[in-house]
Order: structure tokens, then C-alpha cells, then sequence
């Protein structure tokens, strides 16, 4: 079995959960309210825009038996150059400017900031193959589900898919090309430490996404029980 099919195997169990949570589920079905898939945009921008820094302290920590690593990091370094200004124009098409600013002005909710502090601790303490954990959750689940559920929440929300919907679509997209890339890279790892720690921080990725969307959701019910 290669590495990419261990490492499927290997995260299964956080794949499935992550699907299972009521707020994925629902969103693929019907979609979701402005207010929620908004809220999804501004915890999106929270480690977006940590995804080139992060990328550049792995490539930091490469060696000189790194080379593929290093690589394919400079590769995704050019690919996600940008991509956090798409959420915020996304935002501000939606909602307008007022937004934006409010986004921007802090840090995100909890889980995104212990996913943010997990990775670069991973990366600093562990080693720059963390990164690839990282790269196999957030793009996997965009070829799975970003545009079958952007699809569904502009179908709830009343606008076309071309306008709010730039980061979810494209990002969706470009994947596709990104997943293959991906495959080919960690197939050729054979360090069973490095393999380790790419499905150890998957798991952990998979965990703290996805407590972010239960965090979102456990809010908008509590905001509408209030209402």
C-alpha cells in the first residue's frame, strides 16, 4: 500500500467525524443562513491568512534530505499567495465593508487560534512534515464538499454563486490539481517518522476544524434561542 492510501486509512476515523457534524451535513443538504456562512468566512480568513507564514516556517526548517519537501512547499507558497483577499472581498460582496473590518480586527474564535498555535508549534517543535497534515485535510475536504456546498448556501441565501462564493469555488477548483500534486509528493516519503507525523497532524487538524464548525453552530443556536 502506498503512502497516500496509509495515510487515508490512517485518518479515516477524524475524516468520517468531521463529515457527521450536523452543521456539514446540513449545509450539503440546504444549505445555510447569511449570517452563518459569513460567520464560516471570518474564521476561514483566520488561518488563511496564516497559510503562507506557515508554509514558509516549514520550508525554514527543511534539510538538506528535504529537497522534495522544499519544493512542493515554494510550489504551494506561490499557489496561496492571495487567497485570504478573496475571503474578505467574498465578505464585503455579501454583507459590505463593515464587515470587513470587523474580521479583520481580531484574531478568530478559539478553535481556529489553537489550530493556528497547533500548526506552528507542530512545524517548529516536530518538524516541517506537519505541514503536510495541514495540506491533506483543508484541500481535501475543498475537493469533497467546497462547491456542492457553495452550490447549496447561495440556493438558501438568494444570491448567485459568483458573487460571495470566489474563495469556496476557485479553492474548490484549484484543488483538484492540488490533490494529484499532493499524492505524488508524500508517495515518495518514506521516513516512517515523517509519515507518522503527516497523519498524527491530519487527525489534529480534522479535530480542530471541526470544532470551529460546531463552535459557529452552537452560536447561532444560542443566538436564536435568545432572539
Amino acid at each position: 500500500m502506498n503512502f497516500f492510501d496509509q495515510m487515508e486509512t490512517g485518518t479515516s476515523d477524524a475524516r468520517e467525524h468531521f463529515i457527521r457534524i450536523p452543521v456539514i451535513s446540513r449545509t450539503l443538504a440546504e444549505g445555510v443562513p447569511m449570517d452563518l456562512y459569513v460567520s464560516y468566512l471570518g474564521q476561514a480568513y483566520h488561518h488563511v491568512r496564516h497559510t503562507c507564514p506557515l508554509l514558509k516556517a516549514a520550508l525554514e526548517r527543511c534539510g538538506p534530505d528535504d529537497l522534495a519537501l522544499a519544493d512542493a512547499l515554494r510550489e504551494y507558497i506561490r499557489e496561496e499567495e492571495g487567497h485570504e483577499a478573496w475571503i474578505l472581498d467574498d465578505i464585503r460582496d455579501l454583507v459590505g465593508p463593515a464587515a470587513v473590518t470587523c474580521t479583520v480586527g481580531y484574531e478568530g474564535d478559539p478553535p481556529v487560534r489553537a489550530l493556528v498555535g497547533f500548526m506552528y508549534d507542530a512545524i517548529a517543535r516536530r518538524g516541517p512534515y506537519a505541514m503536510l497534515g495541514m495540506v491533506h485535510v483543508l484541500e481535501g475536504i475543498s475537493v469533497q464538499l467546497a462547491e456542492k456546498a457553495a452550490a447549496a448556501i447561495a440556493g438558501r441565501i438568494g444570491e448567485a454563486p459568483d458573487k460571495g462564493f470566489r474563495y469556496m469555488i476557485s479553492h474548490g477548483s484549484l484543488d483538484q490539481e492540488h490533490v494529484v500534486f499532493f499524492r505524488n509528493l508524500v508517495n515518495g516519503i518514506a521516513d516512517p517518522a515523517a509519515q507518522a507525523l503527516i497523519i498524527d497532524t491530519a487527525n489534529m487538524v480534522y479535530y480542530l476544524w471541526g470544532r470551529m464548525f460546531e463552535e459557529l453552530d452552537r452560536t447561532k443556536e444560542d443566538v436564536s434561542r435568545a432572539a
